[in-house]
């Protein structure tokens, strides 16, 4: 017998080529993270629910803006502009009431739950936006992180509420997805949505038009610079047309006592809670910071040069609530859609360490949920 004979087999699992990792693509792991984030978020807040013996189901579902947008789901709108109380529900725009009642005509549940899917769902298709977004602009790990860290801001229990906040998101996200992926019909038909989501919708027509009017040689362009508009002006054209008059919409607003003043009645609020209010209250520092923040946070985009339709989607959203003289508190809620001014944090969290990473994502997703529950357990009003 051969001495070859005699020598073991070879160790074909030594010599076998490795078999290839199968990792999680970005797109998903951003999904994946964005429900971590708002699911850590949830159970903060039924944990500190359950202490106060407080339902949580009529927190996410059926307070305050909710409450309006069902009412016009059952009811419609009125037909009147009544006094200076704030409950004439046509400051409300229609898009969202119209989806739920439209899904809870042909699903179980009721229309309560079928808004709070919506808004759930909407949130993970704004999510998907947002990751679109950054990832073209620079790449899948600024795509994942600036979608962590839209869903890790300070309000953002607001997304998995029955309010607006997460399909005007989305549709924004893919407008401006849209614009930097050069179809500009998709992105006025987008704008057209988010005209009938909320009034910052106009923020998102102007980005469309302007970008499309800066390309006034292509007739599809030009078309759709002429589109983007029409969603926002046909909801307060018909407001108008309702109440007999040409300014019923701003009348609406004014019943709020929620018009443009020019910023006055921001500065205001800063100067009495930064100087003369011994005992602020600490959801209105957390609003007043995150304003202070997003206006630097503009200024950083600049710097970085984004692309005009973002800086134009966020400028005019800020200029919004900035500008204006009514309520202060939901100021931080109504510029979580503008989530163009995290991409100058994302890009230079993949240029940190990796332990600084972690530390500032782990702060931001705690602090998130801790004032997510805060927001609507311990402060007095709406979000």
């Amino acid at each position: 017998m051969s001495s070859t004979a005699l020598r073991p087999p070879p160790n074909r699992a030594a010599t076998a080529p490795e078999a290839p990792r199968h990792r999680v693509p970005p797109l998903a792991r951003a999904l994946l993270a964005h429900i971590g984030v708002r699911a850590l978020g949830l159970v903060v807040l039924t944990l500190w629910a359950h202490r106060q013996h407080h339902g949580v189901w009529p927190v996410l579902a059926t307070q305050w803006d909710a409450e309006y947008y069902l009412g016009i789901a059952d009811h419609g709108y009125a037909h009147h502009l009544g006094g200076m109380d704030g409950g004439n529900n046509l400051v409300f725009f229609p898009l969202y009431p119209v989806l739920v009642k439209a899904v809870a005509a042909v699903t179980p549940g009721t229309r309560a739950s079928t808004g709070l899917c919506l808004a759930v769902a909407a949130s993970l298709l704004a999510a998907w936006g947002v990751y679109a977004v950054g990832a073209r602009l620079h790449g899948p790990r600024v795509g994942v992180l600036l979608t962590v860290l839209w869903a890790a801001l300070p309000v953002g229990l607001v997304q998995w509420m029955g309010y607006t906040e997460s399909l005007f998101t989305a549709l924004a996200a893919w407008a401006l997805y849209a614009l930097l992926a050069d179809r500009p019909l998709t992105a006025a038909w987008l704008a057209v949505l988010a005209g009938l989501t909320r009034p910052t919708g106009i923020a998102v027509a102007a980005a469309v038009s302007l970008t499309c009017l800066l390309s006034w040689r292509r007739p599809r362009a030009l078309a759709a610079a002429a589109l983007a508009p029409l969603g926002w002006c046909a909801y307060v054209g018909w407001v108008g047309l309702r109440l007999g008059r040409w300014d019923g919409y701003f009348a609406v607003q004014r019943t709020w006592r929620n018009e443009l003043d020019g910023g006055l009645e921001t500065l205001r609020q800063f100067r009495s809670l930064l100087l003369y209010d011994s005992t602020p209250e600490l959801f209105l520092l957390l609003v007043t910071a995150t304003l202070l923040a997003s206006t630097a946070l503009w200024a950083l985009s600049a710097r970085d040069r984004q692309p005009l339709p973002l800086l134009v989607f966020t400028a005019v959203t800020l200029l919004i609530v900035l500008a204006s003289g009514g309520v202060y508190f939901p100021r931080a809620r109504y510029l979580l859609p503008a989530f163009p001014l995290l991409l100058p944090i994302a890009v230079r969290l993949t240029r940190a360490t990796a332990r600084y990473r972690r530390f500032a994502l782990a702060a931001a997703v705690l602090g998130s949920a801790y004032w997510g529950a805060y927001m609507t357990l311990v402060w007095t009003g709406p979000p």
